[in-house]
């Protein structure tokens, strides 16, 4: 995979995009440099302390922290969706944060190539951390010649929620595990005014679901193949694509799906409006009570002849890690007491417990409070697993491909067009 984002690149931008508007879109420009500069100060950027699951589990750990530590202080910097942009501009005017904590997708695929980032793999090792972490995490965090982009963190389940009550109020007696049952249980949904599954069709979460049900015909290989190079020419990346086609246009997702997003998605299916969403488990979490009760999660339904043997959930571990800046090197030893603390036993369970989080690290804590959270953790064998496209899919490629999932659910979309719609995202990489 080539990055869009060369090491020339970045740096050539610098004095345009770092005047522009590095040090203003990151904090308080003045103060930021200071933090940065100080010895005794570590400067973490992150996109948790806001409304993303799991900030206040982050904020209290961040107090303990402080706490543990009198002489050392921490600025703790937060974006949301812009933190990779805010994170690039800052790292153009050598003032960036010494730990950035976001998932590894889009423009973070290439930072450690571009060296923005440094490889954490020697870290891992000399801190004696490796044991800590899960081997399929390890594995997806390590990049092609095979460094370490980041201390992985949280992890995902990513199942299928499905509603008891309303399927039983339309008379579907049993959760769909067949595409034919699903498009049945469709029309019953609908003739009681309920939408069948609600997605985000005009965002990532409909862009996952779309990636999901065209891996029913391919193995992991050539899912990688295909997401990897844009190729969707396979005879199972083609029946992937008639099979969604055959469900969107069965009616089977909510009206005007192509317009939907992650909120509206989980306004209907929390509301319930919808009797079914593909939601990872920080949607989960989320779920309401009175819902929660009588919801139970499992996998997407399949089609005759595909490549799984059971219903599909997608299983990722990059949610979120710890990746370490040039700057962060200079303060190794700040950084090092840090991840070892958020690393530690107590701390990881806080998220499992508190936060309703999926880890990427070792733990026995359980998710007791947060039921479909831990009912999706329970589901091990009991389906099949896909890839989660993301850090296969090239960062040029990553926003067209979502434009292409909008194109994609739109009713009446033959499957050619959907097909050229996909592979046309990758024409600028």
């Amino acid at each position: 995979m080539r990055s869009s984002l060369t090491r020339r690149g970045l740096l050539a931008a610098g004095s345009g995009l770092a005047a522009a508007a590095a040090l203003p879109a990151v904090s308080g420009c003045s103060s930021l440099a200071a933090a940065a500069s100080d010895p005794d100060t570590l400067v973490v950027h992150t996109q948790l302390g806001t409304t993303a699951p799991g900030s206040a589990t982050y904020l209290s750990a961040l107090d303990r922290f402080r706490a543990q530590n009198p002489g050392l202080k921490v600025k703790n910097l937060i974006n949301g969706d812009d933190l990779g942009q805010v994170y690039e501009t800052s790292r153009l005017a050598r003032k960036e944060a010494d730990v950035v904590i976001v998932n590894l997708y889009d423009k973070t695929l290439a930072w450690t190539d571009v060296d923005a980032t440094v490889d954490v793999g020697g870290y891992l090792d000399d801190w004696g951390l490796r044991e800590r972490v899960l081997p399929a995490a390890l594995s997806a965090w390590t990049d092609g010649k095979g460094r370490l982009r980041a201390f992985p963190y949280f992890a995902t389940n990513w199942p299928v929620a499905y509603n008891r009550a309303l399927l039983d109020r339309a008379g579907v007696d049993a959760i769909p595990t067949t595409g034919d049952q699903l498009i049945a249980a469709a029309r019953k949904l609908r003739a009681k005014g309920v939408a069948p599954v609600t997605v985000g069709g005009n965002d990532w979460t409909g862009q996952k679901l779309l990636a999901q049900i065209i891996q029913t015909f391919l193995t992991p290989d050539e899912a990688r193949h295909a997401y990897s190079t844009g190729d969707f020419g396979s005879r199972g990346a083609r029946e992937g694509i008639e099979y969604f086609t055959t469900l969107r246009d069965a009616g089977v997702f909510a009206d005007k799906a192509q317009g939907l997003t992650s909120d509206t998605m989980n306004t209907q299916f929390n509301t319930q409006a919808a009797a079914a969403q593909s939601a990872m488990s920080s949607a989960l979490a989320r779920v309401p009570e009175n819902v929660a009760r009588h919801t139970e999660v499992g996998g997407w339904p399949l089609a005759d002849g595909a490549a799984h043997d059971k219903p599909t959930v997608i299983r990722a571990f990059t949610l979120i890690g710890f990746w370490i800046s040039p700057n962060g090197v200079r303060k190794i030893e700040h950084v090092e007491k840090f991840i070892r603390f958020l690393y530690g036993p107590d701390t990881v369970a806080r998220f499992v417990q508190e936060s309703g989080r999926d880890m990427a690290l070792h733990t026995d804590a359980v998710s007791a409070d947060f039921p479909l959270v831990a009912a999706a953790q329970r589901l091990g064998s009991g389906v099949s697993e896909v890839l989660l496209p993301d850090v296969y899919v090239p960062p040029a490629a990553t926003q067209p491909l979502i434009t292409a999932t909008s194109t994609s659910f739109t009713r009446g979309t033959s499957a050619a067009r959907v097909r050229a719609a996909l592979e046309s995202a990758y024409r600028s990489v």
